[in-house]
């Protein structure tokens, strides 16, 4: 078996991080770039700080803030019409996923047009040329959407969410710098870092997982467990922890997938508008538990990067057992929703919804096969 690891090729971290943006543009050869980013982070100034700096190094710009949260078709196909009138060479997104994931789809079109349906970028569609160059500023800890290979685009017309994976649509530079997140709000902390949480422990047990990719899943673990708490309460520190870790857990999973929370999560999603961390953070003690059986020792060793005391002396049981706690104390005291009827989820739904994630490119990563009725019963118990 051949096993494969793509990065981005550079990467800036700590305040501060995106005072580098000019210099990266202007030694790249860039001439204009479009500012992708969403109204929301306009209003806040925090786009604004990136803007700024473009303003006062004399580069040319455009501004495309029309993204929304689970980014649409139609966004993309907006954005795509929007860089093509603006004659720009890169982009500059700034944001959680939404922006960044809309981002990497605007770039993939914008140098494969063939692919300008957006659809038919689901999966691993063979796209021939690199996207248009992307420098990423995240400003959530969860995401990792600036080292990934991967985006989620919002299928509205069929009520669903789909995954794009392409080594085309990686950016080329990202900026994580912890000034940038310290604007988000304690329930958007903790939403987006326990979505790091999921990509880090979904990443450690799928099935695709290998060393490369273990040794920074646990270490991602290790940091998230330790800071998350923090992060969520506006520590300047915790929060610079947090940007690091989820970049981390992305390098990861990038590489090798996920699973069924991921899967179970896309739906809620699309049918009910869920924010995606939201939707990952509820679904993640339960699925834990529902796999534990089928994870070997990684839950020991998940319990070892958590710091449970005596995990050592455990049995296997106990330690995936201790495992599943501390994750459920943790998405308890973030203050994350412990049922989906909270997110408006409707009983009526759930064999569809059900269907729906049992499609997503997700769940064949899970390291326990799963089946339509098992994930009804799931939902359901969750309700």
């Amino acid at each position: 078996m051949v096993d494969r690891m793509v990065l981005n090729e550079k990467s800036y971290f700590g305040k501060g991080a995106i005072e580098q943006i000019p210099e990266e543009f202007k030694a790249k050869g860039f001439k204009k770039a479009a500012v992708v980013t969403d109204k929301g982070l306009i209003k806040f100034e925090v786009a604004t700080r990136v803007m700024k700096l473009l303003e006062n190094a004399g580069i040319d710009y455009a501004l495309y803030d029309g993204i929304v949260p689970n980014p649409t078709v139609e966004n993309v196909k907006d954005g795509v019409a929007f860089v093509k009138e603006q004659e720009v060479d890169c982009l500059i997104a700034v944001g959680g996923g939404s922006p960044i994931d809309t981002a990497k789809a605007i770039g993939i079109i914008a140098t494969n047009p063939e692919f300008e349906d957006v659809v038919s970028l689901e999966g691993t569609a063979e796209t021939k040329n690199p996207c248009l160059p992307i420098l990423a500023v995240p400003t959530t800890s969860g995401t990792a959407a600036e080292v990934t290979i991967n985006y989620v685009i919002t299928d509205e017309a069929n009520h669903r969410k789909f995954v794009c994976v392409d080594p085309h649509d990686i950016p080329i530079v990202a900026f994580v710098d912890s000034d940038m997140m310290m604007g988000m709000p304690k329930n958007l902390a903790a939403a987006t870092g326990m979505d790091a949480m999921t990509h880090a422990i979904e990443g450690y047990i799928t099935k695709g997982a290998w060393e490369m990719t273990d040794m920074l899943h646990i270490k991602a673990i290790e940091i998230i467990g330790r800071t998350l708490r923090d992060s969520v309460n506006g520590d300047q520190k915790a929060r610079e922890e947090m940007a690091l870790a989820q970049y981390i857990a992305g390098m990861g999973f990038s590489n090798v997938g996920l699973g069924l929370v991921h899967g179970m999560a896309h739906p809620l999603s699309a049918w009910y508008d869920v924010p995606h961390g939201v939707a990952c953070a509820s679904l993640l003690p339960t699925i834990m538990k529902y796999n534990k059986e089928y994870t070997g020792e990684k839950y020991r060793d998940i319990a070892r990067a958590l710091k449970i005391d005596g995990v050592e002396d455990m049995t296997i049981e106990q330690a995936r057992d201790a495992a599943c706690d501390a994750i459920d104390r943790l998405s308890h005291d973030v203050g994350i929703p412990t049922t989906i009827s909270e997110l408006g989820v409707k009983k009526e739904d759930l064999p569809a919804i059900a269907k729906d994630a049992m499609k997503d490119a997700c769940t064949p990563g899970n390291p326990r096969d799963t089946n339509e009725d098992d994930v009804v019963a799931l939902y359901e118990s969750l309700m």
